[in-house]
């Protein structure tokens, strides 16, 4: 059930007791070393079977990220264990439990904020609109609280029929499910009054348009085709210019070069002509009256501790302006992969750097080893029908790249200014999803995984968090306007020919689509104070976790000093 609760199957329905068999299942009449292995084993064959799309880039790191993940159920097993041996309610236990959990999978190995239960519900609005006060967290502990009250009703009908009629009246049981009724409708009520409101708050926007790149990964990644890749792209790009619109979004590092002329001199001389020629091309597109943002590679001149000079690269996002020059600020991703982007200890134990390397996805080297970007830049553009009479920027906008989509916190720091003001006006998600299609050769066609509609649903609760709209352009994968409801926006403006209306069927395509940006000028609660909700579940959590191993080490200690 928990599989086929996400995208693309969206059985959603099945949430509100898909943890149910699992609680049920952790029962202290069960030896806990057992409760624990089966955990372990069931947890390491979920995700083993869903995290299936990434087995074409590593192997090793498919099996030890399930591995890893896997304790993810344990630990929960553990504390819904000792929870049910105290007789907590599970209707307040689990929620707190499942929370935790996902917070806690958030923290370490760079996060991996993915198939979260709250999640399923990414289409369902009216559930997910608390979010703007509690995150996703707040969606889960509700579906949580549910699947808590169905065990509750279970296991007081088994105890029922066990013990027969001379049963004390079930007040704890009617008392939760008054409590969970009211927190249900206190969810929807408050997601149906903040969607009647979006409108009092909107205002039209620029005119937008995303592109759509469709090419092998293994293309992509030996560069032997970048001027076709660029040149491919600027068809379309040029096409979308001239039906009018404001601002042109390229996906990630679909320019396959250095735009930075200041890089330049260090470079090979075969390498710079092309540098030089991509961002020729750029200036002169942009100088067309319109702004256009490309995913391209960053670069900086850097010393390691050895004293010696490197050129250190970037995971970037330029902006060329309508005038023809280049914004003198890019964006750099500040939120890495794990494995896919950068491995640890390049500087600090270079021998562990290069065993690490096998992690890496298949054909590159381990030199491939990003560096981490350091400042949240803000891109600024002009209203171009009042660009000559108003000299102050009138947008503001930031670039989340790749999974940084899928990292609240990161979303969130763009979101407001050192005074709690909201200080950009929308998102913009660059993306490369072309690692988890597969290409079949007869027919050809591209056959996308259960990544793709996954990654475009984590990404529509960025945008109820914050009430920031969000522009996709997403290589291979699902190129969308995300509204501030978390509305995954069907149909457009304009679009190339056969261009799908429903969003959720933009994969493995080549185009593009155009519509207006729906700017919401709310604050939320959520974008001030971020996960302090999940944190506070993730510290009841350890603590339920911790207490009974506690106890257990303190009583092993205590029979052998009285031995």
């Amino acid at each position: 059930m928990l599989t086929v609760i996400q995208a693309p199957i969206d059985w959603s329905f099945l949430a509100w007791v898909a943890m149910a068999p699992f609680a049920l299942a952790c029962t202290p009449e069960i030896p806990g070393r057992r409760v624990v292995l089966a955990s372990l084993v069931v947890g390491f064959l979920y995700w083993l079977g869903n995290l299936y799309w990434i087995t074409p880039i590593t192997l090793i790191g498919w099996v030890a990220m399930a591995f890893y993940l896997a304790w993810f159920w344990v630990l929960p097993a553990v504390a819904v264990r000792f929870c049910r041996s105290k007789g907590v309610p599970l209707f307040l236990a689990l929620p707190i439990i499942v929370v935790g959990a996902e917070r806690l999978q958030g923290f370490p190995m760079g996060g991996f904020f993915w198939r979260f239960l709250g999640h399923s519900l990414y289409s369902n609005l009216a559930m997910i609109q608390i979010a703007d006060l509690v995150g996703a967290a707040g969606v889960s502990f509700v579906i949580a609280m549910v699947n808590g009250l169905f065990v509750e009703v279970v296991l007081f009908v088994g105890r029922r029929k066990s013990c027969g009629a001379g049963q004390a009246p079930p007040y704890g049981l009617l008392a939760g499910a008054v409590t969970t009724l009211i927190v249900v409708a206190a969810t929807v009520g408050y997601g149906l009054w903040r969607l009647e409101q979006t409108t009092q708050y909107l205002k039209e926007g620029p005119r937008v348009a995303s592109l759509q790149s469709n090419v092998p990964q293994s293309v992509k990644k030996s560069f032997s085709k970048s001027v076709q890749l660029f040149d491919d792209l600027m068809v379309d790009s040029k096409a979308v210019s001239k039906i009018g619109v404001d601002l042109i979004v390229w996906p990630e590092t679909m320019v396959q070069g250095l735009l930075d002329p200041k890089l330049w001199p260090i470079l090979d001389a075969n390498a710079i002509d092309e540098d030089k020629a991509f961002h020729r091309a750029l200036c002169d597109h942009a100088g067309n009256n319109a702004y256009v943002l490309v995913g391209a590679l960053g670069g900086e001149v850097m010393r390691d501790p050895a004293g010696r000079l490197y050129l250190g690269r970037y995971n970037s996002a330029y902006l060329y302006h309508p005038d023809g020059t280049r914004d003198p600020q890019r964006y750099d991703k500040i939120h890495l992969v794990l494995f896919g982007e950068y491995t640890p200890f390049r500087r600090t134990f270079p021998w562990l750097f290069q065993q690490l390397g096998r992690f890496l996805p298949e054909g590159y080297n381990v030199d491939y080893s990003l560096e981490h970007g350091k400042n949240y830049t803000i891109f600024e553009m002009k209203d171009s029908a009042t660009a000559d009479q108003n000299p102050q920027s009138d947008y503001r906008f930031a670039v989340i790249i790749c999974y940084e989509d899928t990292v609240p916190y990161v979303a969130r720091t763009f979101t407001l200014d050192e005074q709690g003001r909201k200080r950009v006006d929308w998102l913009v998600n660059i993306s490369n999803d072309g690692w988890f299609v597969r290409f079949s050769k007869n027919p050809e066609r591209v056959v996308p995984t259960a990544e793709l509609p996954q990654h475009a649903a984590i990404c529509a609760f960025r945008a109820v968090e914050n009430r920031l709209p969000i522009l996709r352009s997403v290589h291979t994968g699902i190129r969308c306007l995300i509204e501030s409801t978390g509305t995954i926006r069907d149909g457009y403006l304009a679009s190339s020919d056969a261009f799908p209306a429903k969003a959720m069927d933009r994969t493995g395509l080549t185009g593009w689509f155009s519509d207006k940006m729906p700017i919401d000028t709310r604050v939320t609660f959520y974008s001030r104070h971020g996960e302090w909700f999940a944190n506070g579940c993730a510290a009841a959590f350890v603590t339920a976790t911790a207490w009974p191993v506690g106890r257990r080490v303190v009583r092993r200690r205590a029979a052998r000093a009285t031995g």
